[in-house]
């Protein structure tokens, strides 16, 4: 058998065998690979994408270093030379660089500072029984997705006609992220020559190992899942004491010093490794609390990004898992990932999977043969642990109460109203977030939506600058009264058209954001010291993300949740359907400047404002 290392930098200690190979190669070989941007283009595109967002004199001394660093023979041109080799000899230039940059060197919490969430619509059921019989479907319906990409019948996504990489697929499954002191690692076992039989389930704070692969390699059925997760059910009545998963809530440093603890001991090193190899977790929550309707969305939506707190369900996550569902007890359900691993297009394909398989009833009798029972994962808890435990508890509690999350569905049109008009609905929705935030604050901020890269191999995400000087001009005559109907439209279309060609540019591989983010790596892999234009306030500046955006569009009304960027900034996420728009904005109560409800309401207000200008009522 034909084995070789996976790729330093991206797991350690994981072995490929031919199979494993030939999946990789299958997913990946059809796309071409990431191209590094021109130099001059590059830096030409970061000093309009300043212009918005810098007073004159600031914008010219920043034009002199641009200059200086870009100029022929110069520093920028020897960095972009080191770059175009490395793009020679590895799969993705910058791939590696990214997930190593912003995920696994970040030191903050995963949960709000990292991992996204997915809530979608409520299930009809509302008691314990129904709550398992759709967490059986779920799982039953995981293991068709994983059997499809292990086999070779997930189909290749395309985007405007070509392929994209689909690479990602077989990582989301038995892998986690690991802490450790200065930055974490990811763990795949899903590729070993032994790959795990087993998920993780996990109630009032209790981790079991259900294996869901019977002894002939067949999948279970939905009824014996249903059968095991009955026995689950009976074996953790009561809440555990001391919540295990609370630990890997805290900042990366701590929990990385509390997982060294954790591991000395044999069997928490064994329950440990149990759930970071497991296919992935099911949390089984207990009801979250009923409150109005209007609210409900809100609370569902941060429910499943954190739980609800040390008081709630926040003891039945392990946040280094790549993939953790969660079912409550009232209908309530949804998704976290860690995105080192994970993004949101591959989720979302997984995501439709699952709601087209609930709709079919189950397919196989259960065959009658004894299963063995889930096994519980047991923890030795000393008083370092217990102390670890008990920090972790309170600084999650202040992390969640910092949070504000306002989720809501904008009813008075979709996504057809733009392209009646000829209008991207993303553009329109970016500049409208834009006039939103620019009322409230009355001014223009950094801002970046997610562009994927999956049109090239190993390619992840890219962003896109939404402020640009045609938008700037439309804030400021928007609420101009002595500006007419037909010129406010005008710029409206002007700024909706410039962010249209920033989106092809990013979708061809040639925006700004990565190759700066990959010219200063490379400064730092050559020894040097950081580059002058990446030490001047214009670049801080202009990469302190006050607004962070994302658009996950979906087959269904679900709807993305995470935390912003910055302590004084917004996320916003958004799913735009035919004729309505999902929305979550979250913002942090510590900032006295920033309110997620105020900006919703500016925003429905807003677009309503956007729908008259296309479509005047008088």
């Amino acid at each position: 058998m034909i084995l070789r290392k996976i790729q330093p930098g991206a797991s350690r200690g994981v072995w490929l065998s031919r199979v494993a190979l030939r999946q990789e190669l299958f997913f990946s070989s059809a796309v071409p690979h990431q191209p590094v941007p021109p130099l001059a283009q590059t830096l030409q595109g970061y000093l309009l994408a300043l212009e918005p967002l810098l007073p004159p004199e600031e914008l010219s001394h920043t034009r002199r270093m641009v200059q200086q660093f870009g100029k022929p023979g110069g520093l920028g041109q020897s960095l972009q030379k080191g770059l175009e080799k490395r793009a020679w000899h590895t799969k993705n230039w910058i791939t590696d660089w990214w997930v190593q940059w912003a995920y696994l060197e970040s030191r903050q919490p995963l949960p709000v500072h990292s991992s996204p969430a997915i809530s979608l619509p409520k299930r009809d059921y509302s008691d314990w029984r129904g709550q398992l019989v759709f967490a059986s479907k779920l799982i039953a319906a995981v293991l068709d997705f994983k059997a499809k990409i292990n086999t070779g019948q997930l189909p290749v996504e395309y985007m405007r006609g070509k392929p994209l990489c689909m690479e990602l697929f077989p990582l989301l499954f038995s892998s986690c992220r690991i802490p450790g002191p200065k930055h974490d690692y990811i763990t795949h076992h899903g590729r070993s020559r032994r790959s795990p039989t087993h998920i993780t389930v996990v109630r009032n704070y209790q981790f079991f190992q259900l294996e869901v692969y019977n002894s002939d390699g067949s999948r279970m059925t939905e009824s014996q899942i249903h059968g095991q997760l009955l026995r689950i059910r009976s074996q953790s009545w009561k809440t555990d004491k001391e919540p295990m998963g609370i630990l890997t809530s805290e900042h990366r440093h701590t929990w990385g010093e509390a997982y060294n603890r954790l591991l000395r001991d044999k069997l928490n090193k064994e329950s440990v490794q149990a759930i970071e190899k497991g296919l992935f977790s099911v949390c089984l929550d207990s009801p979250v609390m009923r409150i109005s309707d209007e609210k409900y969305a809100s609370r569902m939506a941060a429910q499943v990004l954190h739980g609800g707190g040390t008081f709630s369900n926040s003891g039945n996550r392990w946040f280094d898992k790549t993939l953790q569902f969660v079912v409550g007890e009232d209908g309530s359900w949804g998704l976290l990932y860690e995105q080192a691993t994970a993004e949101g297009p591959p989720i979302a394909t997984l995501l439709d999977h699952i709601l087209e398989y609930c709709k079919k009833p189950d397919p196989k009798r259960a065959p009658l043969v004894p299963l063995p029972m889930p096994k519980k994962l047991y923890f030795h808890i000393d008083r370092e642990i217990k102390r670890d435990i008990e920090n972790a508890k309170q600084n999650l509690d202040i992390l969640i109460n910092d949070l504000d999350v306002n989720v809501f569905n904008f009813r008075k049109f979709g996504k057809e109203l733009p392209k009646q008009h000829s209008m991207s609905p993303n553009s329109f929705i970016q500049v409208a977030l834009q006039l939103a935030y620019y009322r409230v604050h009355n001014e223009v901020c950094p801002s970046c939506d997610i562009a994927s890269q999956r049109m090239f191999r190993g390619g992840r995400t890219e962003f896109i600058r939404s402020p640009t000087n045609q938008t700037l001009k439309f804030l400021l005559a928007f609420d101009d009264p002595s500006i007419s109907r037909e010129a406010k439209l005008q710029l409206f279309r002007e700024a909706v058209e410039a962010y249209s060609a920033l989106t092809e540019q990013a979708l061809r591989g040639q925006a700004i954001d990565r190759h700066l983010l990959g010219l200063k790596l490379q400064a730092i892999s050559e020894g040097l010291s950081i580059p002058k234009i990446f030490m001047d306030t214009a670049y801080g500046l202009a990469t302190h993300w006050k607004l962070r955006t994302g658009q996950v569009p979906a087959n269904t009304d679900s709807v993305m949740c995470f935390g912003p960027l910055v302590p004084d900034g917004y996320a916003i996420c958004y799913n735009p359907q035919a004729d309505h728009v999902h929305f979550s904005i979250t913002a942090f109560n510590c900032c006295e400047e920033t309110h997620a409800e105020t900006l919703a309401l500016t925003l429905k207000n807003t677009l309503c404002e956007l729908q008259e200008l296309l479509q005047p009522t008088v």
